[in-house]
């Protein structure tokens, strides 16, 4: 007989940007046609942006591995739940060398093949300015233009208001 082979989907966001010196979580499921296994084993590798050498990042199986050495020895710790199939990471501390690809790879028997998810990380030295904050910006600035005309508005009527009465004062008093 034959049988059907399945395979595991592994789910990631293309791209992240994080700010230099903070922590990133990197958000990795997967969804899988066999209930989730004892045997299921999880491995993040790390590709650097100058196409050096893949490093180990993290491994899982039953339980989580750190890595013994490496660029990420004590700044990894595992994020996921595999009840929920989720099986995500944090980086502490970025630093402009992890800019890179991270791949997660999921294995779950007897569904030992499948995709690879991949998240390039960029690690930025600030927040680029983003839409949210342009929109916040142009209703910032044009509440505090119509302020600005309000209030120039009522000052020019008050001294109109004031001149007139003047000229009234001085028509009263000539009469």
């Amino acid at each position: 007989a034959l049988w059907l082979a399945a395979a595991v989907e592994v789910h990631t966001a293309k791209e992240v940007v994080a700010v230099n010196g903070t922590n990133q979580r990197l958000k990795c499921t997967f969804t899988s046609s066999s209930p989730v296994s004892q045997q299921l084993s999880v491995s993040w590798n790390f590709q650097p942006e100058d196409l050096g050498a893949h490093e180990p990042v993290f491994y899982y199986l039953k339980e989580p591995y750190e890595p013994p050495s490496g660029r990420f020895k004590d700044r990894v710790t595992w994020d996921g739940n595999i009840e929920r199939n989720d099986v995500s990471i944090i980086i502490w501390n970025l630093k402009h060398s992890d800019n890179g690809t991270f791949t997660c790879q999921v294995t779950n028997w007897p569904d030992v093949y499948g995709t690879i998810g991949e998240v390039r990380l960029r690690v930025v030295q600030k927040v680029n300015f983003s839409e949210i904050h342009f929109l916040a910006v142009a209703i910032g600035s044009a509440s505090a233009l119509m302020i600005i005309v309000v209030t120039a508005a009522i000052i020019c009527r008050q001294r109109r208001r004031k001149a007139r009465d003047r000229r009234l004062e001085v028509a009263d008093t000539e009469w």
